[in-house]
């Protein structure tokens, strides 16, 4: 990933196999029908795709990828390319019609490049139609076209379209590397590690946790949970007021859940959580036996998959802080 989305894909940091993978296929002029990036939330599968589609199209040959500076080049920086189209969720899913808007428009060559370029975004969101109508363009792709979808590597796809297409896998980037693409963001030289680490190598995520200020919100959970003066009974009020701070989050409500996580797990292994929580929380909790944490690790996945089920926010975010309390 990179801050500057008109580079090439080869000159993004991280996810050197992939790079290595797409460089060689380009490079022999064997490109295949379809491409599934699959890999974590947030580690730049999306932007490889773009550059991918720019260095398939680039007109300067003396160049593997793509040189961001020919005619094709800067009508990808300037998302203008008409043999470039992006399908993306619409209220969190690919429908079934917009698979077929896309199939129809692969019946028509490309309009002036040699390939037309579709990259469908988190494939993962698909419902079963839409998947098996993308599954009849995959078995008989047309000719001057090349699909890359994207998809979370947590969440299920169906096997029969990974199978129709190379998968490229992508993985969690290295901490230098994230914390390199967070200040190339505009995040804080100060800031950029403690993000990185929490995110745990997914700078997309990082940048959602810095947007949300999701890592001050954190902090108030956990200063609630580790202040021994706080009774559930008494102070109801509290509780209640900082669980509606967590149901506003609305649908980054889970990457809180997954910092509430990295804490816990952090203090039972043994390793220094303060980063997190502060000082004063990491003396409480290191008080805490490995029973009691390993049982509040265990409150916050019952609270993550209350979500998966869509459960009422607001009520999840309650049982979770009086369950932690």
């Amino acid at each position: 990933m990179a801050a500057d989305t008109h580079l090439c894909f080869r000159h993004l940091l991280g996810q050197e196999k992939a790079k290595k993978l797409l460089l060689r296929s380009l490079g022999a002029g064997r490109i295949p029908h379809a491409y599934i990036f699959k890999g974590p939330d947030g580690v730049g599968k999306k932007l490889f795709a773009r550059g991918v589609a720019m260095a398939v199209n680039c007109r300067e040959s003396s160049s593997i990828g793509a040189c961001g500076s020919c005619v094709s080049c800067r009508k990808y920086r300037s998302m203008n390319h008409p043999d470039f189209l992006i399908i993306q969720p619409e209220k969190g899913v690919i429908k079934i019609d917009q698979i077929r808007m896309m199939s129809r428009e692969l019946d028509y060559p490309p309009y002036e490049s040699t390939m037309r370029v579709v990259v469908l975004e988190d494939v993962h969101t698909m419902r079963r139609e839409a998947a098996n109508s993308l599954l009849k363009t995959l078995e008989e792709p047309p000719r001057g076209n090349l699909l890359i979808l994207t998809a979370e590597s947590s969440r299920e796809v169906l096997a029969t379209l990974s199978s129709r297409c190379q998968v490229v896998p992508f993985f969690h980037l290295r901490q230098h590397d994230t914390v390199a693409i967070l200040v190339q963001q505009g995040v804080s030289p100060e800031e950029a590690p403690l993000l990185a680490r929490l995110s745990e190598g997914s700078p997309g995520t990082a940048l959602r946790y810095e947007k949300t200020e999701m890592v001050p919100l954190c902090r108030e959970v956990i200063d609630l949970l580790c202040d021994p003066g706080v009774d559930p009974d008494r102070d109801v009020g509290k509780l209640l007021l900082i669980s509606e701070k967590m149901a506003l989050l609305k649908e980054d409500l889970p990457a809180l859940f997954g910092l509430l996580k990295v804490w816990l797990r952090d203090l039972l292994v043994g390793e220094s959580a303060w980063c997190i929580g502060g000082e004063r929380g990491e003396a409480v909790a290191k008080s805490w036996s490995s029973n009691k944490l390993f049982a509040k690790l265990q409150a916050v996945e019952r609270a993550e998959q209350q979500l998966l089920r869509n459960c009422n926010r607001n009520l999840v975010c309650e049982v979770l802080l009086f369950t932690l309390q």
